[in-house]
């Protein structure tokens, strides 16, 4: 089961939600509490998702990004389930992280703290500007979604409004 974040332009989630539909065939998309932010579930594995995506021209859908977790959005439990997957990274990486719906986790204190844990855990090399992977925190209120992205599996796409 792959779960992905995917934003669309306040107002066009339905129009997401359709492309997502097409693109995919079968996936669940479920709303979230902030406008222009949208779950998506599916069955295909995360490469065939992205590359089905990465191929589908989009009108309404900005970004998808691929979640491997989901867990508390509690800095504990945050940083747990980045450490499991922080194992994986063979190279240099980045921590990226969105914050809605909690006053209680910072953006900036989540890209820098988890930084420097893998750093110390792991001995590896940050690389803001081109890494080789990418750890996303999506904190959407009380929950938390983490990714361990390679290069190319975060999805942009330039949306005309």
């Amino acid at each position: 089961m792959t779960v992905l974040i995917v934003t669309a332009p306040q107002g066009r989630e339905g129009d997401a939600i359709l492309e997502l539909e097409w693109a995919l065939e079968n996936v669940r998309v479920r709303g979230t509490d902030w406008r222009g932010v949208l779950l998506a579930e599916t069955p295909l594995s995360k490469e065939e998702a992205l590359e089905r995506l990465k191929n589908f021209e989009t009108q309404a859908i900005q970004r998808v990004v691929p979640l491997d977790l989901i867990v508390p959005a509690k800095k504990e439990e945050i940083e747990r389930a980045v450490l499991e997957l922080a194992k994986k990274i063979d190279g240099t990486f980045a921590v990226r992280a969105k914050v809605r719906g909690n006053k209680r986790l910072s953006q900036r204190e989540l890209e820098t703290g988890l930084g420097s844990l893998i750093v110390e855990r792991f001995g590896l090399r940050v690389n803001l500007g081109y890494p080789d992977y990418t750890v996303v925190v999506e904190i959407l209120g009380n929950r938390a979604g983490i990714g361990l992205l390679g290069r190319g599996e975060l999805l942009r796409f330039e949306v005309i409004e």
